[in-house]
């Protein structure tokens, strides 16, 4: 017997015969009835020593509804277990977990808020990185991003180039450094700057009151060179 087939019998034993149990590429797999989450849980850590809760998500599977998927480790067995379950995506609300590994209190808090999955008796249910008045769930597929309504998707690069931006005349870029290249402008040395305005206008009334045209450029000498 595999061990893809011991775990099976031992769950379906513990929750019934919904319960599969898939070994693929040396994963080990189990998807369980969302009314059972917790049942399959707590047989994972009690019967089967998967004692090390390692992370809680979700996935986005469109028409199916949600994935709620948990990494669980075995440490006697070095073993890994994904446990999953699937849900309904007008009802996404599954039992907390928390009950049985407390590790998965801020795990279930960033699925609630990144996809809107609610996680019946949960003790603290609220946002855990989205700023205060963020509206929707980022990691749904259907959630709009703004960069994309912003500007044609996908490519649109910069303002000037896409459809929309015809008569416009794109923005250039800001010149960036390699990682530890100074600033030639703050640092090391620099090009000589321009006289200042005052200094410019008393030249040139100098060359005013000299009888010099300073628009006239330079003036030929009797060898036929310029003088200044």
């Amino acid at each position: 017997m595999s061990r893809a087939e011991e775990l099976a019998a031992r769950l379906t034993a513990a929750l019934g015969d919904k319960v599969t149990v898939d070994d693929s590429y040396g994963q080990l797999t189990a998807d369980v009835p969302a009314g059972r989450w917790v049942d399959a849980l707590t047989a994972a850590r009690d019967e089967l020593g998967y004692g090390y809760f390692d992370w809680l998500s979700g996935v986005d599977e469109l028409d199916q509804g949600f994935s709620v998927v948990v990494h669980l480790w075995s440490l006697p067995a070095r073993e890994h277990l994904l446990v999953r379950t699937t849900l309904p995506r007008e009802a996404a609300t599954l039992a907390t977990a928390t009950g049985v590994y407390p590790g998965a209190n801020w795990h279930e808090r960033e699925t609630f808020e990144m996809f809107g999955i609610e996680f019946a008796g949960h003790p603290n249910l609220i946002p855990l990185l989205l700023p205060d008045g963020f509206e929707g769930n980022p990691l749904r597929k259907d959630f709009m991003l703004a960069a994309r309504a912003a500007k044609a998707w996908p490519g649109a690069k910069e303002p000037g180039e896409s459809d929309h931006d015809v008569g416009r005349a794109a923005p250039g870029r800001r010149r960036t450094l390699p990682p530890g290249v100074p600033d030639s402008q703050t640092w090391g040395p620099h090009p000589p700057s321009p006289p200042p305005v005052e200094a410019v206008e008393i030249a040139e009334a100098t060359e005013v009151a000299d009888g010099v045209d300073p628009e006239a450029g330079p003036a030929a000498d009797d060898t036929g060179g310029t003088r200044s």
